[in-house]
């Protein structure tokens, strides 16, 4: 039985031109570590993207592209001021901190997005020996909780930063959705907004394992060049990582790919405010705003895992019903309608009454 979900953009397959433009990388024999015909290409195409100065660093995955930058832009007494929910402090298993010795000052938000009011909350302390050194300001691109940043917001938070000396690192993982929900090139908001490194992700958007460093500031970078090998990031066959990045990037696959994904969220979205309006969907909390490609909910007790017999999703925090459902670029319409009608079955007055039977004689599931 196939499998479709709404639990997150990795469950996705690989997108039939990444799959054809490694096929094509298959062919012949290409220099290793990187010296190869589709990382030069690769290099070009990054110019074209976020401008002249602008340097790439092909890697396997997004938390190994995260360490690599910030250990890349701290010296060993840095720390990193983070929002509270940011991947590189909730979802890395402490790699940031075990493999690079990094210390994050993570800042409670309620949207995901750093200001530079909430920035100011942990940046403090310089010269202070008996304190982590606040030296980088990290944000994500759309944030974990599915919001965006103007480029004017980024902007504030670059401006605020380098005045009190610190780098600006931006994790992409869903940059491409950025990119596709603001209309805007990923110039605009990265290069031409301040930031001086970034992460740039492939494997969330139609790759198999794809992901990148891009740097735009050298001041800021030190060291990629060793550090991308002893943090074990540096592929010998280059060429298929690169060439993945080259069929997302070197068109606008990129751009086709996460605006279908953020499309599908917005006609999730759409039908739960539907159902809100009409009474079938009551009991369901929209928590977040939608920007892209995530619509985070909380649910009646009891409802999610329900629903999870026939969709796969990930609850977001337990404690208060609270999930997350993520659409991909291989999600359909008829993926989401279908969704939407278990979803819409389990509410039902007519479900709720049948379970208070059938929890009355003792048979619960």
């Amino acid at each position: 039985m196939e499998l479709r979900g709404f639990a997150s953009d990795n469950y996705s397959g690989v997108h039939p031109e990444v799959l054809e433009a490694l096929a094509e990388a298959n062919g012949g024999h290409q220099i290793a570590y990187g010296e190869d015909e589709y990382t030069a290409r690769l290099r070009e195409v990054i110019v074209q993207h976020f401008g002249h100065g602008a340097s790439v660093w092909p890697m396997f995955n997004g938390t190994g592209a995260n360490v690599v930058a910030l250990q890349s832009m701290l010296p060993r007494w840095g720390a990193v001021i983070c929002a509270d929910t940011a991947h590189i402090h909730v979802d890395e298993g402490g790699a940031p901190e075990k493999s690079a010795g990094i210390k994050l000052l993570p800042v409670p938000t309620g949207d995901g997005k750093l200001t530079p009011e909430l920035i100011a909350a942990e940046a403090w302390g310089w010269g202070d020996e008996h304190r982590a050194q606040p030296l980088v300001v990290a944000i994500t691109q759309s944030t974990e909780l599915g919001t965006l940043y103007t480029p004017d917001e980024i902007r504030a938070i670059t401006d605020h930063a380098h005045a009190n000396g610190m780098s600006v690192y931006m994790d992409g993982a869903r940059l491409s959705n950025a990119a596709a929900a603001l209309g805007l090139p990923l110039r605009a908001f990265t290069t031409d907004a301040g930031i001086d490194a970034l992460a740039l992700g492939g494997t969330k958007n139609g790759a198999l394992g794809a992901e990148a460093v891009v740097v735009l500031n050298d001041a800021a970078s030190q060291g990629l060049v060793y550090l991308r090998k002893n943090q074990m990031q540096l592929a010998s066959k280059m060429r298929f990582v690169s060439a993945q990045l080259l069929a997302l990037l070197d068109g606008d696959l990129y751009l086709r790919n996460a605006g279908h994904a953020n499309a599908m969220a917005r006609r999730l979205r759409d039908g739960i405010e539907a159902g809100l309006a009409d009474g079938s969907m009551r009991g369901v909390t929209l928590t977040q705003e939608t920007h892209v490609n995530a619509v985070f909910a909380a649910l009646p007790g009891g409802v999610a895992d329900r629903l999870r017999q026939r969709f796969r999703f990930y609850d977001w925090d337990a404690s208060k019903g609270e999930v997350r459902w993520v659409c991909s670029f291989d999600t359909t319409a008829e993926d989401v309608d279908a969704f939407l009608a278990a979803l819409r079955s389990e509410l039902s007055p007519t479900a709720w009454n049948s379970r208070a039977t059938v929890g009355s004689s003792g048979a619960r599931r």
